[in-house]
Parts: structure tokens; sequence; C-alpha cells
């Protein structure tokens, strides 16, 4: 990330994301590769490099995400805007599936956002189930 994070807002951000994706709940073991900074609603939209518009992300979903805000239900086809880490409540929109490796999504938000984000792609899919395998759960 081009912009300097001062200690502070870095350590609020550990704090809160606890070291998992703020939108795929997958955690930095899991992927095997640090979490990204995201600008919620990008820079090039006049998104502020301030805690409310930051959060930390898997590189799939930060690379999925780009700069989209919206997508499309792939139930009704409506047009919604993304799951926003800092003004949404993670666990009304999402749950695990049964396997614990399967993101599902239980609102239009939910669903938009793990179709945008490819969130349930077969490589972190893959993965996730190595780590139910060990005893890890979402």
């Amino acid at each position: 990330m081009s912009n300097y994070l001062s200690k502070d807002l870095l350590n609020r951000l550990q704090d809160v994301d606890n070291r998992h994706c703020a939108y795929s709940h997958t955690k930095e073991a899991n992927t095997g590769q640090p979490m990204t900074v995201d600008h919620i609603i990008s820079k090039s939209q006049g998104g502020k490099t301030v805690f409310e518009n930051l959060c930390f992300a898997c590189r799939c979903c930060n690379e999925f995400k780009r700069g989209q805000m919206t997508a499309n239900d792939p139930l009704t086809g409506e047009s919604v805007r993304l799951f926003h880490p800092r003004q949404h409540i993670w666990n009304e929109h999402f749950m695990w599936s049964e396997s614990s490796v399967v993101l599902v999504g239980i609102t239009a938000i939910g669903r938009a956002t793990i179709v945008a984000l490819r969130i349930n792609n077969p490589v972190i899919v893959a993965a996730r189930r190595r780590w139910v395998s060990v005893g890890w759960h979402p």
C-alpha cells in the first residue's frame, strides 16, 4: 500500500480483524500469505485512509474486489452493495456450510459479495478443507 499507516492505525486494524480477512474470515495462517490492507471504498472512488474505510483482506478477496462497490445478487439478479466490514455485521450476511469449508451468503449482500470476491474459489476451499482436517474451525 502506498499510503503510510501509523502504528496506532495498524494496531487498531489488527485488534479488530485479528489477522482474519474481514470478508471471507479466512485466517492469515490458512492462506499462507500476509493479510493486505484494503480500502473498503477505493481511493479512486473517494475512499479515505481512515479506520472506518480500512480492513484486513486476504490477497484473493483484495484482488477480486478491486474497486467494486456493488455486484449482482445471484439469486435475484439485483445489484446490491458489497459487504462493508465497518458498517455491516458479518454473521448477519454469512455463515459457514456444515463442512466449514464453504462460505454461504444468507442475504443479498452476502451472496453478491461471495460471488464478486470469489470467496469460495477452489484454491481457498481446498486450503480450508486441509485446515478443517487438522481441527481448525471458523
